[in-house]
């Protein structure tokens, strides 16, 4: 009779062991090559990693330690796709802008210039396109054993520069600075476009590398840029959603069923934030800028509509392009114009991929 309480305890404290053995930490490696001074990186630092960590605590038995590396201190901007892949980090954010090779169709909205400046609009019309279109999101499975957590909006894109500009044609020859395929938009104008990224470009705006750059207001802010580039006009290309959060497909299969969840389910309010944040922060930071001493001006419609009409016949001639390659991209650029239209957004030129 004696034996059986004795089973009886042992096999509770087997139990509690078992129960101590399976409430792990989780380390994971988070970063990007951009630095905190980017909203999307300053979220990732004060949003994304703060409660994915209190969530794990409070809702399963594990806890999860980030190990954080921004300003590319583990991973430069352009090399963020591979180093996710190769498991260098564990989790990565980074703008597709630096990979045109690997993902050319997701700068999409970059092909429809001149669209939403709204970024809440913009990430509501970009999910709706890779919700519509598997291959958006399959591809960093299928290729680059990744997972794609969120997507991430930019602000506004306008124009800084050095010197002061009232037409296209004022443009003609002058060197400006942008990022992958919004170097096209330079390329119309007349300009000269000149391949860069945030972290060179005070230095080589101030060395004359460049004398402008296509860039939304919080990084003519938050990197100074307006000690170097005086004037900030208003030419209203769009809030481009073209950056993303992804994980490491092998590490999130290893990481337990309820922590998987929450870090999707966070990534997705973190998806959410990067639009309202931003475009909370659009009205502060021209009025930051005009505080800095910057002349901040707005192009009048008919510039806007006569930089438009430069670009009608790009989308077609880039759909075309990426459907030999054996991607969706008409039907990308097609649902992308439905959408922003039943968002509400009325297109300078009516972009025709036909």
């Amino acid at each position: 009779m004696k034996a059986f309480p004795r089973l009886v305890a042992g096999a509770l404290i087997a139990g509690l062991f078992s129960v101590a053995a399976h409430a792990d930490n989780f380390k994971l490696r988070i970063a990007s090559g951009h630095p905190a001074a980017n909203t999307y990186v300053n979220l990732m630092q004060n949003f994304f990693v703060p409660e994915v960590t209190k969530r794990v605590a409070a809702r399963t038995k594990h806890t999860v330690e980030f190990i954080e590396g921004y300003g590319g201190s583990m991973v430069k901007v352009a090399d963020t796709l591979e180093g996710v892949q190769s498991g260098i980090i564990d989790i990565g954010g980074f703008c597709f802008c630096f990979e045109p090779s690997n993902l050319p169709l997701h700068a999409f909205q970059v092909m429809l210039p001149f669209g939403t400046m709204d970024p809440e609009m913009s990430v509501k019309l970009a999910r709706a396109v890779y919700d519509k279109v598997p291959y958006m999101s399959k591809v960093f499975e299928d290729k680059f054993r990744q997972k794609l957590l969120a997507l991430i909006a930019d602000n506004g894109y306008n124009l800084g520069t050095s010197f002061e500009w009232k037409t296209v044609a004022d443009l003609k020859g002058r060197k400006l600075a942008g990022a992958g395929l919004n170097l096209k938009w330079l390329e119309y104008a007349g300009a000269t476009p000149v391949q860069s990224s945030l972290p060179e470009a005070y230095t080589s705006m101030q060395t004359g590398v460049y004398n402008g750059w296509i860039m939304f207001p919080s990084g003519w802010v938050n990197f100074k840029l307006y000690e170097v580039g005086k004037f900030y006009t208003e030419v209203g290309f769009g809030s481009i959603t073209w950056h993303g959060l992804t994980i490491n497909q092998a590490r999130f299969n290893k990481l337990p069923k309820e922590v998987q969840q929450i870090l999707v389910e966070v990534a997705r309010e973190f998806e959410v934030k990067t639009g309202t944040v931003n475009k909370e922060n659009y009205p502060k930071q021209l009025e930051q800028l005009r505080k800095f001493g910057t002349t901040v001006n707005a192009v009048p419609d008919s510039v806007r509509l006569d930089w438009a009409n430069s670009l009608r016949n790009w989308p077609l001639e880039k759909a075309r392009e990426l459907d030999k390659q054996g991607l969706p991209a008409s039907q990308v650029l097609q649902i992308t114009l439905q959408e922003a239209e039943r968002l509400g957004h009325k297109w300078p030129v009516r972009y025709t991929l036909k």
